[in-house]
C-alpha cells in the first residue's frame, strides 16, 4: 500500500505540474508556459524555506522545553528513536480545539505541534499514535510534497483568475482575439482551478493513508491511533473550527481537518474518510 501511494503522489504531481503549464500555455503560448513555469519555482522556493515558520506563527505555536511538558516531550522522543530520525522540535498550540501538526521542510528543521485540546483529551497510547502519524509525516517528507502541490495549485488559480479578466476583456494582446481564443480562457478560468485543487486534495489524502500506515509500522500497531482518530471525529463535530482563508489553506497540516464536514463538502476535504481510516489502522498486521 505505502508503494502505491508514493507511485500515486509522483503521478498527482505530475498532473498538477501538467496543468500549470497547459494554463501558462493557453494564457501566453511559450513564452506563458515559461512564465508559469518560473513563477511556480519561485514560489516554492519560499514555501520551502519559509512555510514552516509562517504556519506555526499563524497558530500561535510556543516551542517547549522537557520540563515545560515532560510527557509530551518524551512520547516524542520515543517516536523518534523508533522512527530512527533526529528529534524535532515540540510545539503546543493554545487552543482548545483538538489536533495535531507536522511542519519543517527536512529532518533537520522539522517540529511537531499539538494543540492544548489534543493533549488533555488522549491517553498517552492515543497520543504515541498521534506523534507517530506526524512522524511519519516528517520522514516521507510529505511537509515539502504538501506545500509544493499547494503552492502549485495556488499559482494555477491565480492564472485561471487572470484568465478570468481576460475573458472579460477580450482576451490577452499577445494572442488572437477570436471566439476559440475565449472559449481557451473560460475553460481555463473554471475548470483548471477545479482540477488543481482535486488533485491538490487526491495527493493530500494519498499522504494521510500513508502515515497512518508508517506509523502503525513504527509503532507495530494501529490500535492506539484509531482509538485516537475516533476521539479527534467525535470532538471536533462538537466543536469544530472556524473556517477562513487562512484555515482553509493550512487545513491539510493537520492530523484530521478541522472543519465539519459532511454531503457533497466531503469530496472537497483535505483528508479522507475518518471511517476509513479508522478501519484501515484497526485491520493492521503485524
Amino acid at each position: 500500500m505505502g508503494i502505491g501511494n508514493q507511485f500515486r503522489t509522483v503521478i498527482l504531481l505530475g498532473a498538477l505540474m501538467g496543468i500549470l503549464m497547459g494554463a501558462g500555455y493557453l494564457v501566453g503560448g511559450v513564452s506563458g508556459l515559461t512564465i508559469a513555469l518560473v513563477f511556480s519555482i519561485i514560489m516554492n522556493f519560499g514555501a520551502y524555506w519559509f512555510s514552516d515558520k509562517m504556519v506555526l506563527a499563524i497558530y500561535r505555536a510556543k516551542e517547549i522545553k522537557e520540563n515545560d511538558n515532560p510527557r509530551l516531550f518524551k512520547i516524542v522522543r520515543e517516536v523518534s528513536q523508533l522512527a530512527k530520525i533526529p528529534m524535532p522540535k515540540v510545539y503546543v498550540i493554545p487552543s482548545v480545539h483538538s489536533n495535531a501538526m507536522a511542519t519543517g521542510r527536512d529532518y533537520k528543521h522539522a517540529a511537531v505541534a499539538c494543540t492544548h485540546g489534543i493533549l488533555e483529551l488522549l491517553n498517552d497510547s492515543e497520543l504515541k499514535g498521534v506523534i507517530a502519524h506526524e512522524i511519519s509525516h516528517i520522514k516521507n517528507r510529505d511537509t515539502l510534497i504538501q506545500s509544493v502541490s499547494a503552492t502549485i495549485a495556488g499559482v494555477i488559480s491565480y492564472v485561471a483568475f487572470m484568465a478570468r479578466w481576460a475573458a472579460i476583456f477580450g482576451g490577452f494582446g499577445g494572442r488572437n482575439r477570436d471566439g476559440g481564443n475565449v472559449l481557451e480562457l473560460l475553460v481555463l478560468a473554471i475548470l483548471t482551478p477545479i482540477l488543481a485543487t482535486l488533485i491538490q486534495l487526491a495527493i493530500s489524502r494519498s499522504r494521510e493513508y500513508l502515515a497512518d500506515e508508517s506509523a502503525a509500522k513504527t509503532l507495530h500497531s494501529g490500535l492506539g491511533l484509531a482509538d485516537a482518530l475516533e476521539k479527534l471525529d467525535s470532538d471536533i463535530r462538537q466543536k469544530p473550527l472556524r473556517a477562513s482563508s487562512t484555515t482553509e489553506t493550512t487545513a491539510h497540516l493537520f492530523i484530521a481537518s478541522p472543519f465539519r464536514k459532511g454531503g457533497l463538502v466531503s469530496l472537497f476535504s483535505t483528508h479522507p474518510p475518518m471511517k476509513e481510516r479508522i478501519k484501515r489502522l484497526r485491520n493492521v498486521g503485524f
